[in-house]
């Protein structure tokens, strides 16, 4: 090679065979390729935490000596000494090797070494010359190797499809991925938080369930061979819970698992977390006051404030939020899109309806109604524009077959979804607990369902036995999680927000996963 030839860095395949190679090279060594186990005194993490600000001077007067393990994630070579740095998730910190300070063994491991290995270090703690905190090491030990080179730290992982199938990789070097599912674990925390001391109980409900109830979406469907019955996985623990409440657990909530058989989307994924609860006595502008008060706590708590920047907005968790009737907003919309007054009296009449939403594009279906028409037009028009928290209130209730009419609208119920920056967040309502008016609604889907809308409600003769004991006044709301998420770590997509997305298989019909596919069929995230 000339001397003005620049060395040419190994490609993929070169660095396989390299990395089996340093592999096989410790084992004919003696050194064991995959040990039992390494005992630590500290993690990385708490080794930058403790001594991050201490001097030099004062690290050599103390002599502080440390065991620790992470992965390495850079190589610096220069003869008879080398810097590794090392992480373990969290932190990273600085690894000093040099011939002279180990065993011909140790520092044989170290010459066989690759980015992305695992290593255990015993060593005291200094600082170079440049000032950096480190661990010159005493000894060193093979915990794992790593057979794959990790991308390159200057492209790092940026492929999203590729983040999402090999999440595991994402996290080694993508540290912004892994600050996105800290700030979940948070969000989980202080809804629990909350909610328990205000003297609400954490339960689990079933997952296999045999009617598909709670919410107005297609399930799963399995089958339970032992018993041969037909099975659905959970849309929503509503019915469940609300069984709790006549049980006499009159504040009670989940944080579930729940899965709906529909479209993907960057705010919908087949299997997603939601968060419901229940609260007897009351109804649903109690719930309203409640949950601004969550949402500012767990904002506060996950994130450092009330105050959030999601693209190119700045979203406030600081109560009061707006509020609007749901025909109030849709009637706005409609008059300031066709310059024409449309009144909410308009709305509830389907005629009228029906030709205001052709007017906008919209085709309403022969067996919509009224209520069903109107919600479609504020889909349509209006929920992208809600940046803000705002609170949508007072639904048609042709839509909300588990919610309670109001007393002076029996054409309304007592329902709020929450949006934020264009997405529900939140759905919630006074719980209908007249078991008469429930199955009338519940025969009312049914039809519905006989029509072709495999979402409909089915019957649930047990739920309505529940009522029969008697349901008190109750209200419930239910929360996406992985929305809430993706509004207080400002990510665009749902599969940012979960750690192991459903994606396509890889290479179906010779094409991967490029995005998400299909349309949403799901109304709410309860």
């Amino acid at each position: 090679m000339s001397e003005s030839e620049e060395p040419q860095e190994p490609k993929d395949n070169d660095q396989l065979v390299q990395r089996r190679a340093n592999l096989a090279a410790l084992v004919e060594r003696g050194v064991p390729p995959y040990p039992q186990s390494f005992r630590c005194t500290d993690t990385v993490s708490a080794i930058v935490t403790a001594h991050g600000e201490t001097g030099g001077d004062d690290l050599d007067t103390a002599q502080i000596h440390a065991t620790i393990a992470g992965r390495i994630l850079i190589i610096r070579s220069f003869g008879k000494a080398r810097f590794l740095v090392i992480s373990d998730g969290v932190s990273r910190l600085q690894v000093y090797v040099r011939k002279d300070a180990l065993s011909e063994r140790d520092f044989e491991i170290a010459a066989r070494l690759d980015i992305g290995d695992h290593i255990g270090v015993e060593g005291r703690l200094f600082r170079t010359r440049t000032n950096e905190l480190s661990v010159w090491a005493g000894s060193l030990e093979f915990l794992a190797k790593c057979l794959v080179p990790l991308p390159e730290k200057w492209h790092g992982l940026t492929d999203i499809e590729t983040r999402y199938r090999q999440r595991y990789v994402d996290l080694i070097v993508n540290p912004a991925s892994r600050r996105v599912f800290e700030t979940r674990a948070r969000v989980l925390a202080a809804i629990r938080n909350f909610l328990v001391d205000r003297g609400f109980l954490e339960v689990e409900t079933p997952m296999m369930h045999a009617v598909a109830g709670g919410a107005l979406a297609r399930p799963f469907t399995t089958h339970h061979n032992a018993l041969d019955m037909p099975l659905f996985l959970r849309i929503a623990p509503e019915l469940y819970l609300k069984r709790l409440v006549v049980g006499g657990v009159e504040r009670v909530f989940e944080i579930n698992r729940s899965f709906r058989n529909e479209g993907i989307s960057t705010q919908h994924n087949p299997e997603f977390t939601m968060l419901e609860f229940y609260q007897a006595y009351t109804g649903y502008l109690d719930l309203m006051t409640m949950t601004e008060q969550m949402l500012a706590t767990v904002a506060r708590t996950a994130t450092g404030g009330e105050e959030i920047t999601v693209g190119d907005n700045t979203v406030s968790f600081t109560a009061p939020f707006r509020r609007l009737r749901l025909r109030q907003a849709v009637s706005e919309a409609l008059t300031e899109r066709l310059g024409i007054p449309v009144s909410e009296d308009d709305l509830r009449r389907r005629e009228t309806v029906a030709a205001l939403a052709t007017q906008v594009g919209l085709e309403p279906g022969g067996d919509q109604g009224a209520g069903k028409i109107t919600v479609d037009i504020f889909e349509a028009l209006c929920e992208r524009a809600l940046i803000q928290p705002t609170f949508i209130h007072d639904f048609p209730t042709e839509v909300s077959p588990l919610s309670k009419q109001r007393d002076d609208d029996p054409d309304t119920v007592e329902r709020f979804e929450l949006f934020v920056v264009g997405m529900e967040l939140a759905n919630a309502f006074s719980e209908l607990n007249d078991p008469v008016e429930q199955r009338r609604r519940f025969d009312a889907q049914l039809r519905d369902r006989e029509a072709g809308d495999f979402e409909a409600h089915e019957m649930d003769e047990d739920y309505i036995r529940a009522l029969e004991y008697g349901l008190p006044p109750t209200a419930g709301e239910g929360v996406g999680i992985d929305r809430l998420v993706m509004v207080l770590t400002d990510s665009p997509s749902i599969r940012d927000v979960i750690l192991f997305p459903l994606m396509r298989p890889k290479d179906v019909g010779g094409h991967g996963d490029h995005g998400d596919h299909g349309e949403p069929a799901e109304p709410d995230p309860s």
